[in-house]
């Protein structure tokens, strides 16, 4: 009897050993920059945290560099489900949500403090456009601060607004191309990763970037001055499929969530001291300008009319956006 119980149990546990473990759920990523930037290392943050915390169970897989998508096609590859998750910069979501544009209504956020109120998670600016994004069958996971946007120009150095008079201008966005109209250029927008050879082939005669792009970029390569105008601030945030996230369980979701809001505060609280690193080194390889109170001042009153052009193109969320970046 001993002898056939013991035959029993050992069965019971062949066949146990022989069950297939649980399969581990993998969510692919896909980001328009190399992870030598800092967006990169911070979507390396986020797997090893979530793949830490899962003890596996979660594996995040990214594809840097745009090796599937440029900045533009992220947000339609997430909603219609061709890939789980994406970063993208937000004005990649204005043809849907115009107002999301108001980062880059000039001179609208002027200091890092303004920026961190109105990007924190349950902020008035950030609630309004986060329950209008998961509308589109996206869910913003977090935010990601990238920094202000600077001027690139070759060979003729930009100081004043009339320095870009008849410039061709790579820009990134509708609101910044109305930038560049305003002060008399002719915008021509473009992703990040191509502005490269823009630049080198001498398609554009000047750029706007973020300063923290200059380096990993390599654009010292190819441009000469780089004007710190700070007149616009750059966001971009990782989404995932609405129906994927709904999908998961609550374990999954909570730990997604709790390492998004974990490498969202890191990056955001370290964004200036990269910015200025950014900045130290640029100086090392190109002329940087820097401008005075009263340059900005001159920038502030030529690029006015681009304010009016947001709200009539953002109608009434751009004028909610507008006013509760306002009363920050």
């Amino acid at each position: 009897m001993k002898l056939k119980t013991l035959l029993c149990t050992g069965l019971l546990m062949s066949a146990l050993g022989a069950l297939p473990a649980q399969a581990s759920t993998t969510l692919k990523v896909t980001l328009q920059l190399p992870l030598t930037h800092h967006l990169g290392q911070n979507l390396v943050d986020f797997k090893n945290e979530v793949e830490t915390t899962s003890n596996g169970d979660l594996k995040i897989q990214i594809f840097p560099a745009a090796q599937l998508y440029k900045d533009k096609e992220v947000h339609n590859a997430v909603r219609s489900g061709a890939i789980e998750m994406g970063v993208l910069s937000v004005t990649q979501l204005a043809g849907t949500i115009p107002a999301i544009d108001v980062f880059y209504v000039p001179f609208m956020f002027p200091s890092n403090d303004k920026v961190v109120k109105a990007t924190e998670p349950g902020s008035p600016v950030r609630t309004l456009l986060d329950d209008e994004i998961i509308k589109t069958g996206a869910r913003p996971l977090w935010w990601q601060a990238y920094g202000g946007v600077a001027l690139l120009s070759k060979r003729k150095p930009i100081h004043h607004p009339e320095d870009m008079e008849g410039m061709k201008v790579r820009v990134f966005g509708k609101t910044l191309g109305e930038f560049a109209r305003s002060v008399g250029a002719a915008p021509t927008v473009m992703a990040g990763s191509e502005q490269f050879l823009a630049y080198q082939r001498g398609t554009v005669d000047a750029g706007m970037t973020g300063v923290t792009a200059v380096g990993p970029r390599k654009l010292y390569q190819v441009m000469d001055h780089l004007t710190l105008t700070n007149h616009a601030n750059i966001e971009f945030m990782t989404i995932i499929n609405e129906k994927v996230w709904q999908g998961l369980s609550d374990r999954e979701r909570t730990i997604l969530q709790n390492a998004a809001v974990k490498v969202e505060k890191q990056l955001r609280d370290k964004i200036q001291s990269l910015e200025s690193d950014a900045i130290a080194n640029a100086k090392n390889e190109m002329n940087v300008i820097e401008l005075s109170p009263e340059d900005i001042a001159r920038w502030q009153q030529a690029t006015s009319p681009v304010l009016n052009s947001f709200i009539d193109n953002a109608g009434p969320l751009g004028q909610q956006v507008i006013d509760a970046a306002r009363a920050l």
